[in-house]
């Protein structure tokens, strides 16, 4: 087998020997495998124009997947995974039904609805940020301060007061997401900073505020619930399509999450930790007005209920605690089975605390959550393909043609030329 050593004479390769000699080119009386062992060693490929240096931006393209059949992220996981849930929900309606058949009928259904409704929009915000890979731990509070805001100024109507705690919980959005964006810090932490704000404010009112004004949304619960719900599958089926879900995901972090994202990710992360702020603000409103009873103030912890409640809904949707991957409608579904398994306990006079149901489904959620970054992903990316050997039938097939002198494979997978043990005069004496 004759060696071309031309294309090391275009690089200018000087060839040596292990001991620094240099050696002629061309001569056939070395060991093939001596070559090949000098080739690898001077960090020449055979083909010359085949590597070069990787930029930012290819990294990028191979994050983003920019030929517009993303396949990162398989929904058949989610249909399923909502397949369960839309039987659960069912299961617990007829439970509900035939244990307290008066929970479903009349006045008592628009309230559950209204309620519904609330907790659904609860669940869409933390959804949101999630899905943005940025979880804002602010909604609890944002809710409970919204609710106390519009128990005390009821009176005034609807928009206003409404207007006013929606227009304070997008600056106070704004106010995180420059931290979050601007000087590139977890958003869990910036949020927590926000909720801590909106907690001082609840603890400087009263311990119950009486709900004033004539406002009852019971009446038109229905629609409201149906809006709601449009919202939130509206969300999910955008997030089915692949730029928007990349667009949305870009600040899920792939490397060292220090490093800042970008423009894009910036602007998206900023546009979903202002509107789950808005949505955490409406759904306390609507809370508010729904249950019709006197809103807890400086007493209790309503703003932690509210928070671990809107996660659990989130992440039993199939929202992925690390970003990017959701359903359609998941949380949806899981609002529904919140509030039903809620109203079926009272009934059956369990007397679980909601907290208490809603920290069991954060870690059903959290299980869901790696079922879907298990399964999400295209098989070439599953923990078995990355932790374990590829097997011969995905190895793949060698690109050198028979002209060829040698492969690029064979020139970094050869190895050096066996060499002769030396004689050891001891081992022969011990061995007698």
């Amino acid at each position: 087998m004759a060696y071309d050593d031309s294309q090391l004479r275009r690089h200018g390769a000087d060839v040596t020997d292990p001991l620094g000699r240099p050696q002629p080119f061309g001569g056939d009386s070395r060991d093939p495998r001596d070559v090949q062992a000098v080739h690898h060693t001077s960090g020449l490929s055979t083909y010359p124009d085949s590597t070069s240096a990787v930029s930012s931006q290819d990294l990028e393209d191979v994050y983003d997947d920019e030929d517009g059949d993303d396949d990162r992220d398989r929904l058949g996981v989610h249909w399923t995974w909502e397949l369960l849930l839309l039987l659960a929900v069912g299961g617990l309606s007829v439970l509900l039904w035939q244990s307290d058949p008066a929970a479903v009928r009349g006045e008592a259904l628009s309230e559950l609805l209204g309620v519904a409704a609330a907790i659904l929009l609860l669940g869409t915000a933390a959804a949101l940020s999630l899905r943005a890979g940025v979880p804002n731990l602010a909604i609890g509070p944002v809710a409970a301060a919204s609710a106390v805001y519009f128990a005390q100024r009821g009176a005034e109507g609807v928009m206003v007061p409404t207007a006013v705690a929606v227009a304070a919980a997008a600056g106070l959005g704004v106010a995180v997401a420059l931290l979050v964006a601007g000087i590139q810090v977890p958003a869990w932490a910036a949020s927590l900073a926000a909720a801590a704000g909106g907690v001082v404010w609840l603890y400087q009112q009263p311990p119950e505020v009486a709900l004033t004004g004539a406002f009852d949304p019971t009446g038109r619960a229905p629609a409201l619930l149906l809006a709601v719900v449009a919202l939130s599958v509206l969300g999910g089926l955008l997030g089915t399509i692949a730029p928007i879900r990349r667009a949305l995901g870009r600040f899920r972090p792939t490397g060292d999450p220090a490093e800042r994202p970008g423009i894009l990710a910036a602007l998206s992360a900023t546009v979903a930790l202002v509107l789950s702020m808005v949505l955490a603000a409406v759904a306390g409103v609507l809370l508010a007005a729904a249950e019709g009873v006197p809103v807890a103030g400086s007493s209790g912890s309503r703003w932690l209920e509210l928070t671990v409640i809107g996660f659990a809904v989130a992440l039993v949707g199939g929202t992925s605690a690390f970003g990017q991957r959701g359903g359609v409608f998941g949380t949806t579904l899981a609002a529904f089975g919140f509030v039903l398994f809620d109203r079926y306990q009272d009934a059956q006079g369990w007397q679980i605390a909601p907290l208490a149901t809603a920290a069991v489904a954060v870690a059903v959620g959290l299980v869901v959550t790696r079922l879907v970054e298990r399964l999400g992903r295209p098989s070439a990316d599953t923990d078995e393909d990355l932790w374990s050997e590829p097997s011969a039938a995905t190895q793949p097939e060698s690109t050198a043609r028979p002209g060829d002198t040698w492969s690029a494979t064979d020139a970094w997978t050869s190895a050096l030329p066996a060499q002769p043990a030396p004689d050891n005069p001891w081992r022969d004496r011990w061995s007698r």
